[in-house]
């Protein structure tokens, strides 16, 4: 296991606009698109971007300085101001010449105080930062809401959640934009819930289920179109469940609300295929097995169980069982409570105190069937996150 450690300099955590983007060796160039974004930022009279060099190649250049170095940067010339000026300039034009490093997104609170705040790591130099409280006064209490992301578009949707003072679900919805590094206000949601399943399907963000007001729980669901803004419902669930657990197979949304005390009961656990606005009950064994959080990663769902010595498992979907998977145990420095993501065929996993374990999977392939080995590697958090534990963590790509 490889692990991580931040010296003092490198564990001050810094604004988002004073974060950290390293140098790759390979160039990404794209003549073509350079050379339109350079008309569109740069008038023809004003002096070369790195004198002795094409724009295109200074452009892919000047993408990868560190964003804590522009500030000093910027006073080179007026060409260097005017891109590293702009914080949404800069990240849209990475976007459109293809750069994509990933960055975590974790909402923790604090155990004593209660108070929210979110914290970034970044994933390529392995650096902190922190962005913009949430614009809602009524965010002070986090436990049941959620958060879901679109990676590639940089987004993430914070939704639902409970009142500080009375425990009243919610039904207020925020976005955050990483390119414009703020938060805006959406459309409510239909119905006010906590403690639901939520997810990303082609671009669609689906909620469904959880608490309402009475503490009821709900089996209403209804999806976000982003472009469009508006909520509308779809098919209810078949059955009135809170969600311990949600992610997408396939191009469906898998709910579960977990096994609970004193494990009397199997738990319930409905599957929803938006092609044809319909839910099912989920397998057995699916269900029975679902015994952590779960991500998915190359199509296949891996669970980090709360159980078993917190190793990593993985659905086997045609035979409806779980197998282990080989390699060792969540490292011992990631503890409970904990939370879960992944990209890129790597899993992330957030420990109390914000301590980050990175599960690398590699293929074993024999003659019947795939397998998996995993390997982790612990990035330890800065001490000042001591008493923070994580609710969410979302990975976006700027």
């Amino acid at each position: 296991m490889q692990r991580v450690r931040v010296s003092a300099h490198q564990a001050s955590v810094q604004k988002l606009g004073d974060s950290q983007i390293t140098l790759s060796p390979k160039f990404r160039l794209a003549a073509w698109q350079s050379s339109s974004l350079l008309s569109q930022t740069f008038s023809p009279c004003v002096e070369p971007l790195i004198p002795g060099l094409p724009d295109d190649i200074a452009l892919n250049c000047l993408l990868r300085v560190p964003v804590a170095s522009h500030s000093s940067c910027r006073a080179v010339c007026k060409s260097w101001h005017l891109l590293l000026g702009s914080k949404e300039r800069f990240f849209t034009q990475r976007k459109e010449l293809g750069f994509q490093d990933p960055w975590l997104f974790i909402f923790a609170f604090h155990k004593c105080t209660g108070k929210n705040q979110w914290e970034v790591l970044d994933l390529t130099s392995f650096s902190w930062h922190t962005i913009p409280p949430m614009p809602s006064k009524d965010r002070d209490c986090p436990h049941g809401l959620r958060c879901i992301s679109i990676p590639f578009e940089g987004t993430l949707f914070v939704c639902g959640g409970m009142t500080s003072d009375m425990g009243c679900p919610l039904d207020l919805v925020v976005k955050y934009e990483i390119r414009k590094n703020r938060w805006s206000v959406m459309n409510r949601m239909l119905t006010a819930r906590s403690t639901f399943a939520s997810g990303v399907i082609d671009g669609c963000v689906y909620v469904a289920g959880g608490n309402s007001a009475d503490l009821l729980e709900l089996n209403s669901a209804e999806v976000l179109d982003p472009t469009e803004g508006q909520w509308r419902p779809i098919a209810n669930m078949g059955a009135h469940m809170a969600s311990y657990d949600a992610t997408v197979l396939n191009g469906k949304l898998l709910v579960t609300e977990g096994w609970l005390w004193p494990f009397l009961f199997s738990p319930r656990g409905q599957v929803y295929d938006p092609k044809s606005d319909r839910w099912e009950t989920m397998a057995p064994g699916l269900r029975e097995g679902w015994t952590g959080s779960g991500v998915v990663v190359d199509g296949h769902l891996f669970v980090v169980s709360e159980h078993e010595r917190m190793k990593l498992k993985v659905y086997v979907m045609e035979t409806d069982s779980w197998e282990t998977v080989p390699g060792a145990p969540v490292p011992e420095q990631i503890c409970k409570p904990f939370s879960v993501n992944s990209e890129g065929g790597i899993i992330y996993i957030v420990g109390c105190n914000l301590h980050v374990a990175i599960g690398h999977l590699t293929r074993l392939r024999d003659k019947t069937n795939q397998k998996f080995f995993v390997q982790w590697q612990v990035v330890d958090a800065p001490k000042d996150f001591c008493d923070l534990k994580p609710l969410s963590s979302q990975v976006l790509i700027a």
